[in-house]
């Protein structure tokens, strides 16, 4: 078992940044393929960032140039960079494991991390 703890979410304006992390307490998470997934109000939980094991990256189109993954495994942590905020990335957001490769599919996720709020205000 796998536990994720979420963090760095908050309030901002629309432009600015913010950097959320997901920490693996006590737990060597190197194997696995960690992925940043963001649920709006009324919406699907989607995929917006992955990184494998052997730090390949993996965006989707609506956040490619603004959104960083990386990852930390002496940290045990992984981390989403988030710039050049929109209104529309307001959701709540949460970071996720498997043993395997990146996959952009929730149900392929093993582990999930407690979310973490993001809102952006125009």
């Amino acid at each position: 078992q796998v536990q994720l703890v979420g963090s760095g979410g908050g309030s901002v304006q629309s432009g600015g940044s913010l950097r959320l992390s997901c920490a693996a307490p006590g737990r060597t998470f190197s194997s696995y393929a960690m992925g940043w997934f963001r649920q709006a109000p009324g919406k699907e939980r989607e995929f917006v960032a992955g990184i494998s094991a052997g730090y390949l990256t993996y965006y989707a189109d609506s956040v490619k140039g603004r959104f960083t993954i990386s990852r930390d495994n002496a940290k045990n942590t992984a981390y989403l960079q988030i710039d050049s905020l929109k209104p529309e990335d307001t959701a709540v957001y949460y970071c996720a494991a498997r043993d395997g490769s990146v996959e952009t599919t929730t149900t392929r996720y093993d582990f999930w991390g407690t979310g973490t709020q993001v809102t952006v205000s125009s």
